[in-house]
C-alpha cells in the first residue's frame, strides 16, 4: 500500500504519473490552487517546499450528497411538536389564550407605528421571499436545490391544508376553538398556509449563514408573523402548527434527497493532513461497508481501495472513514476521519444506552470536536498506561471533519480473522495482560469485540494490540471494568470454549474479578458484534456460567438487572394507563355510583372469602406436582406472597417465580424445579381450556341459551383457520415448534412420573378445579352484590374468557386489561348495562387482587424471615 522511493521520484519527474488516480472516483485538486501553508515550517517568511495537491495520488470515493440523521431527528421532533401544540390548544386553552392576549396588548401601539396595512405586509413577504430565494439559486445554477425547495413548499402547503380540513371537519370543538380566532362573531380556524410554505422553502435552500437572501427572508418572516400575531390576525397555536408543519416538510425533503457533502475530501483532505504536520504522498481509502453505496451514489466504478485487515477492522469498529496515508518521507500511517454529520447517530446511541442500562454514565459528547478530543484523550491515556495501542500522532480539522493521524499496528490482523490453531495459551494470556494494564490505570474500553483486538507474530511470539478506545472511560466505574471482563470472556468463549476462556482469565486476574462477572453474563452487556455472534451460539452463555461455577463454586451467576426498561416494561406501563383512560371515558360515572350505593356488602365479603380459597387450590396443585414433600401451610403462604409479587409482574409470573424459588431453596435442581413449575402452569391451562369447552357445550340447552353469538363463533373459526394455514408455512411451523418443544421436553418426564401416581394426578386436578371454581363463584357473588343475575354457566364463561384474554397482555397482575375484558364480556353476554358491568368487574378485582396485596406482603415478610424464600 505504501509508495516506494523510486515511485515518488518518478512522480516528481513526471506530472502525469503524479496525477494518476486509482479509479474514476479519485479526487484530485486543481494544479492552480495554492498549496496549504504548514505553519511550523515557515522560517523568516519563507514556506517549506510542499508538493502541489495535484501531484498527490488520492484514491477515494467522495460522497456527493449526505443524508443527515439530524434532519430525520428534526422532522420527528417537529411532528411531535405539532401534536404537543394541538394538545395544549385543546387541554390548556386558557393558557394559550392568555399568552395570545398578552401579546395582542400591543396591538393599539403597533397600529400607530405601522404605516402599511397588515395584509399588505403579509402579501409582500409571501411574494418577495420566494422570488428572492429562487432568483439567487437560479443565478448560482443550483437547479436541484431550487426544485427541492419548491417541492418542500408544495408539501408544506398540502400538509397544512390536510390538517386544516381535519381540524374543521373531524376534530373536537375544543381543538377547533384552540386553533381559531374570533371574526364577526364566529370562530375561524387560522393555519396560515404561507407560513408553512415559506418555512418549508427556507429550510431546504440552505443555512442562513451561507446565503444572504435566506438570512433576510427568515428575518422578514419573523417580523410578519409577529405583526400578524400581535394584531390578532392568527391564533398562537395555529401559527405554531403551521410553522412546525413547514419544518416537517422541509426537513423531510432534505433528508430524503440529501444535502451537499461538507466532509473533507480531495484538496481539503490534503490540507487537513498538512495542518496535522505531515506532507502526504499518497492517500488511499480503506474499503468499508459504506464505500459500495457511495460509489453507487457517485455513479462511478469502485476503485482499488485499501484492504489491510487491521485498517478494515478499524473502519468496522469506529464506523469512521479510514485512509492509508503514505507520507513524503515514506512513513505508512493510518488516517481516521471523523465526520460531523455522523455525530447525531453517536449521540442518540449513547443517550439511549445511558437511559436504558443501569450503571452506564451519561456523556455530554455531542460536537465533532468533542468526539475527536475524547478519542484522543482515551488513546493517550491507554498508551500512557502501557497498553499496546496505535500511537496518536496528531489531530487536525478540515471542513466538517476531524482528522486523526496515528501509527499503523504493524502487520496485525483482527482476532476474528485468526485460525483456531493460533489461539495458544500465550496469546490468551497476552490479551488479558493488555486489558489488565488498562484497568489498573482506571481505563475501561466498553466495546471489546473481535475487531478491536489485533494480533501479530513477532519473533514467534504473539503481540496483542487493543484499538478503538473512543467509547471508553477514564477514571471508570467498577461496573464498566466488570463489563469489559465479561465482554472479553464471552468473546474468547466463542473461539476457544467456555472452560478455556474462564481459565485464561483466572490465570491473569484475581478470583474476585472473575467471580464478579457472573451476574453480567447476559447478551445486553455485550457489544453488538459479539451479540450477533452469540445469537448463533446461544449455548455459550450457559456454558460460561457452568464453567464459572465449576471454577469458583461460591460465585453468583444469577443475572443482574442491567436494563432499566424494555419493550415489555413500556407496555406494562402504557397499557394499564390506556385501559384506565378508556374505562373512565366510556363508562357512565353516575350509573356506577348508583350501582355501588345499592350493592350488598355481604355478597362482597363472600366474594373475598371465595377468592382467598383459590390460594388453597393453587397450593394443592403445587404440592401434588412437587418432587419433594412440601407442607401445605407453607405452600399456601407462598401462594399468598405471590399476590404481592404480582404487583410488579405480569399475570401468572409472580406465583411461578416464587414456586421456583421455593423448590430451589429445598435443594431441588434448577432444571427439575423449572420442569415442575412449567407442569403446574400447563395443568392450569389445560383445566381452564377444558372448562371453557365443557361449559360451552353444556350451554347449548334450552335453560341456558348459548352465551356466544354466531358472529363470535364465525370469527373464532376464521382465526382457527388462519392459524392452521400459517402452520403450513415451514418458518412459522419451525418457530412454533421452537417455542413449544422445549416446554414439552421439560415437562414430559415429570408428567410421566405423576401419571404413575394417580393420587398426585387427582390432587392436582382437584387443586386446579378448586382454584378456578373459587374465582368463578367469587365473580358470581360480585354480580349478586349488585343485584344482577345470570346462569352459572354464563358467569363461568365470562370469567374464563375475560381473565384469559386480559392476561394475554403482559401488565402487572393484568391490571386494566382484565377489568376491561371482564366488563366487555359481561355486558355482551348477559346484556347488563356497561356501567354496572364495569362496577362488577372492578369490585371483583378489588376483592380477588388488590385486597390480597397487603396480605401477600405480610406473608412475604414472614417467609423471608424464616428463610423459606
Amino acid at each position: 500500500m505504501s509508495a516506494t522511493p523510486s515511485a515518488r521520484r518518478a512522480a516528481a519527474k513526471d506530472p502525469a504519473v503524479a496525477e494518476s488516480v486509482a479509479g474514476a472516483a479519485g479526487s484530485v485538486a486543481g494544479a492552480d490552487d495554492a498549496p496549504a501553508v504548514l505553519a511550523d515550517e515557515t522560517v523568516d517568511g519563507l514556506v517549506a517546499d510542499e508538493r502541489p495537491a495535484s501531484r498527490i495520488e488520492i484514491v477515494d470515493i467522495p460522497s456527493a450528497r449526505v443524508h443527515h440523521p439530524s434532519d430525520l431527528l428534526g422532522m420527528i421532533l417537529s411532528a411531535l411538536a405539532v401534536v404537543l401544540v394541538m394538545a395544549m390548544a385543546t387541554y390548556a386553552h386558557n393558557t394559550t389564550t392568555g399568552v395570545a392576549e398578552d401579546v395582542q396588548g400591543f396591538a393599539t401601539l403597533l397600529s400607530q407605528i405601522l404605516f402599511v396595512p397588515v395584509q399588505v405586509l403579509e402579501g409582500f413577504v409571501t411574494l418577495v421571499v420566494p422570488l428572492a430565494v429562487i432568483t439567487e439559486l437560479a443565478f448560482r445554477r443550483l437547479g436541484r436545490q431550487l426544485l427541492e425547495g419548491l417541492l418542500a413548499a408544495l408539501v408544506a402547503v398540502l400538509l397544512n391544508e390536510i390538517v386544516r380540513y381535519g381540524v374543521e371537519h373531524l376534530a373536537t370543538d375544543a381543538l377547533a376553538v384552540g386553533l381559531s380566532i374570533r371574526e364577526a362573531g364566529e370562530w375561524v380556524v387560522t393555519l396560515p398556509g404561507y407560513v408553512a410554505m415559506l418555512v418549508g422553502l427556507l429550510t431546504v435552500v440552505g443555512p442562513r449563514s451561507r446565503r444572504r437572501t435566506v438570512k433576510w427572508s427568515w428575518n422578514l418572516l419573523w417580523v410578519a408573523t409577529g405583526v400578524l400575531l400581535i394584531t390578532a390576525g392568527v391564533s398562537l397555536p395555529g401559527l405554531l402548527v403551521s410553522f412546525f408543519l413547514g419544518r416537517v416538510a422541509g426537513l423531510g425533503v432534505r433528508y430524503l434527497s440529501g444535502v451537499q457533502s461538507e466532509r473533507a475530501y480531495g484538496e481539503s483532505l490534503v490540507s487537513g493532513v498538512r495542518r496535522a504536520g505531515f506532507e502526504p504522498a499518497r492517500i488511499v481509502r480503506v474499503a468499508d461497508p459504506t464505500t459500495d453505496a457511495e460509489a453507487a451514489d457517485s455513479k462511478v466504478p469502485v476503485p482499488d481501495l485499501g484492504t489491510d485487515p487491521a485498517a478494515r477492522a478499524l473502519t468496522r469498529s469506529t464506523r469512521d472513514r479510514v485512509y492509508a496515508l503514505t507520507t513524503d518521507s515514506g512513513d505508512d500511517l493510518d488516517l481516521v476521519v471523523i465526520d460531523g454529520d455522523r455525530q447525531v447517530v453517536g449521540m442518540l446511541t449513547r443517550l439511549w444506552r445511558t437511559l436504558r442500562m443501569r450503571g452506564i454514565e451519561g456523556r455530554s459528547v455531542v460536537s465533532l470536536r468533542q468526539a475527536a478530543e475524547r478519542a484522543a484523550l482515551l488513546a493517550y491515556a491507554a498508551r500512557a498506561a502501557g497498553v499496546r495501542t496505535p500511537k496518536l500522532l496528531s489531530l487536525a480539522e478540515a471542513e466538517d471533519s476531524m482528522l486523526l493521524v496515528q501509527e499503523q499496528p504493524g502487520r496485525a490482523v483482527p482476532l476474528g480473522s485468526l485460525e483456531p490453531e493460533r489461539f495458544t495459551d500465550d496469546l490468551l494470556a497476552e490479551i488479558w495482560a493488555q486489558l489488565r494494564l488498562a484497568h489498573e490505570a482506571g481505563i475501561a474500553h466498553r466495546a471489546l469485540t473481535s475487531d478491536v483486538i489485533l494480533v501479530e507474530d513477532v519473533v514467534g511470539r504473539p503481540v496483542v494490540w487493543i484499538t478503538s478506545w473512543e467509547l471508553g472511560d477514564v477514571a471508570s466505574s467498577e461496573l464498566a471494568r466488570r463489563m469489559d471482563v465479561t465482554q472479553l470472556v464471552a468473546l474468547l468463549a466463542l473461539r476457544v470454549g467456555a472452560a478455556r476462556a474462564v481459565g485464561s482469565a483466572a490465570d491473569v486476574l484475581p478470583d474476585q474479578d472473575i467471580g464478579a462477572i457472573g451476574p453480567l453474563l447476559q447478551t445486553i452487556s455485550l457489544p453488538r458484534l459479539t451479540r450477533d455472534e452469540m445469537r448463533a451460539h446461544k449455548e455459550v452463555l450457559t456454558e460460561l456460567r457452568s464453567a464459572l461455577v465449576a471454577r469458583l463454586p461460591e460465585a453468583d451467576v444469577e443475572p443482574q438487572q442491567l436494563i432499566r426498561f424494555g419493550a415489555r416494561s413500556v407496555l406494562t406501563v402504557v397499557v394499564p394507563i390506556v385501559a384506565l383512560l378508556f374505562v373512565i371515558t366510556t363508562i357512565n360515572i353516575d350509573e356506577i355510583s348508583h350501582a355501588l350505593s345499592k350493592s350488598d356488602w355481604r355478597w362482597t365479603a363472600l366474594a373475598f372469602a371465595l377468592g382467598m380459597l383459590t390460594l388453597v387450590g393453587a397450593a394443592l396443585a403445587f404440592v401434588a406436582f412437587s418432587p419433594v414433600k412440601l407442607q401445605l401451610w407453607r405452600t399456601i403462604l407462598v401462594q399468598t406472597a405471590a399476590a404481592f409479587v404480582a404487583l410488579a409482574a405480569p399475570a401468572g409470573l409472580g406465583p411461578a417465580a416464587l414456586n421456583l424459588r421455593m423448590l430451589t431453596k429445598r435443594g431441588v435442581s434448577a432444571t427439575l424445579s423449572a420442569a415442575t413449575v412449567a407442569l403446574v402452569q400447563v395443568s392450569q391451562l389445560i383445566v381452564t381450556l377444558g372448562l371453557v369447552v365443557v361449559l360451552t357445550l353444556a350451554s347449548g340447552n334450552n335453560e341456558s341459551p348459548l352465551p356466544i353469538s354466531p358472529a363470535v363463533l364465525i370469527v373464532v373459526g376464521i382465526v382457527a383457520a388462519l392459524v392452521a394455514a400459517s402452520l403450513l408455512i415451514p418458518r412459522v411451523r419451525q418457530w412454533v415448534l421452537a417455542k413449544t418443544l422445549p416446554t414439552l421436553r421439560q415437562t414430559w418426564p415429570r408428567l410421566i412420573e405423576v401419571v404413575g401416581q394417580p393420587w398426585r394426578l387427582i390432587l392436582a386436578l382437584a387443586g386446579n378445579l378448586l382454584m378456578t371454581l373459587g374465582f368463578i363463584f367469587a365473580f358470581y357473588a360480585s354480580m349478586e352484590a349488585f343485584g344482577q343475575h345470570a346462569t352459572l354457566i354464563q358467569v363461568a364463561l365470562v370469567y374464563l374468557l375475560g381473565n384469559t384474554t386480559g392476561a394475554l397482555v403482559p401488565t402487572p397482575g393484568g391490571v386494566g386489561t382484565i377489568e376491561f375484558a371482564l366488563a366487555a364480556y359481561l355486558a355482551s353476554v348477559t346484556g347488563i348495562n356497561a356501567g354496572v358491568a364495569t362496577s362488577i368487574a372492578i369490585v371483583f378485582r378489588v376483592v380477588t387482587y388488590w385486597l390480597r396485596i397487603p396480605i401477600g406482603w405480610v406473608a412475604m415478610q414472614y417467609l423471608q424471615k424464616r428463610g423459606e424464600l
